[in-house]
């Protein structure tokens, strides 16, 4: 690790250490991480110095003031910094909030709901709420999901503990950069190709095995280039330089694997996308300080919802 990324680290934790049990530095440092240019009024997005107000607190008047509060002359309401994220109308307390955000973040193979809920001191039901919304927030936004390009490895891999209940998943990774991930019905050409548009450029070179659900769909790419791995092949060198491999897609899932094995044990179906989209997170920022990667969390948390009742219905799949 390099010496400048371990100070940011440092300087994360030692700001996580100050503001756990103050909520005022809580809300400091969480604001510094949305809004490093200054409040964003959430309901109309107007980031005018000059219109937007912090309101004093009044905790003895009668129209009570709560901390934190801002105004927006633009739209004239009122909101804090949690307004219109996964954070919204919590009662856990903002320091705990934040360090289940700096363990889930930095943890490489993720921790349970039932670790979280002893290190951060909540009930069990609390953690576990607290860490689909975290995840939830983690979901790509359509205006950071920029299509992959260049060399994509994509690959296929079934979770559950049984054959007939596994759920199919597929990992599109580019070669030395970022990954997507979803959760399909079944490996078909109808799902892997809505896939493949949703998530691939049609410029890019994708690398896949012999499925033979892949081979239709990716007619329309630019290139295709297959491994075989009933033979033993699992990586070749072509005459023009460039290698067939899906490598990186299977290192992906061998890390995502593991942490289904030493920390979640078992994923129910409908909440899978949001475990997947969690470990896509960190593989996407793994070259980030810890530090950047709370900011970049930060960001990606406007406009996100989360409530106990939607958490509890199954999530869509294609």
């Amino acid at each position: 690790m390099k010496t400048s990324q371990m100070k940011a680290d440092g300087a994360v934790l030692t700001e996580l250490a100050q503001a756990y049990g103050d909520e005022a530095k809580a809300r400091e440092l969480l604001e510094s991480w949305r809004w490093p240019n200054g409040p964003v009024c959430p309901h109309c997005h107007n980031a005018g110095e000059k219109t937007i107000s912090k309101l004093a607190a009044q905790p003895t008047s009668r129209s009570c003031v709560r901390k934190g509060v801002y105004f927006c002359g633009a739209c004239r309401r009122q909101f804090t910094v949690t307004v219109g994220t996964v954070l919204e109308r919590s009662h856990v307390p903002l320091s705990k909030w934040l360090l289940a955000l700096s363990l889930l973040c930095s943890s490489k193979k993720s921790l349970s709901a039932n670790q979280i809920h002893r290190m951060i001191g909540v009930t069990y039901k609390t953690a576990w709420f607290l860490c689909h919304r975290i995840r939830f927030g983690m979901t790509p936004n359509h205006w950071a999901e920029a299509k992959l390009k260049g060399t994509v490895e994509v690959d296929e891999t079934f979770v559950g503990p049984k054959a007939k209940t596994k759920s199919a998943v597929v990992a599109l990774v580019e070669r030395q950069g970022l990954a997507r991930v979803k959760v399909i019905a079944s490996v078909t050409q109808k799902n892997v190709g809505a896939a493949l548009s949703e998530c691939v450029s049609r410029e890019a070179v994708v690398n896949t095995d012999e499925h033979p659900s892949y081979k239709q769909p990716l007619k329309q790419w630019k290139a295709h280039q297959t491994v075989n791995h009933s033979r033993g092949e699992y990586q070749r060198q072509n005459q023009d330089g460039s290698r067939a491999s899906t490598n990186t897609a299977e290192a992906f899932f061998s890390l995502f694997k593991r942490a289904i094995i030493g920390a979640w044990h078992h994923i129910s179906r409908e909440h899978l996308p949001r475990y997947a989209n969690e470990f896509a997170f960190r593989w996407n920022t793994r070259h980030d300080a810890d530090g950047k990667r709370l900011e970049t969390f930060a960001r990606w948390i406007e406009g996100k919802r989360l409530t106990y009742r939607q958490v509890s219905q199954p999530l869509c799949v294609c």
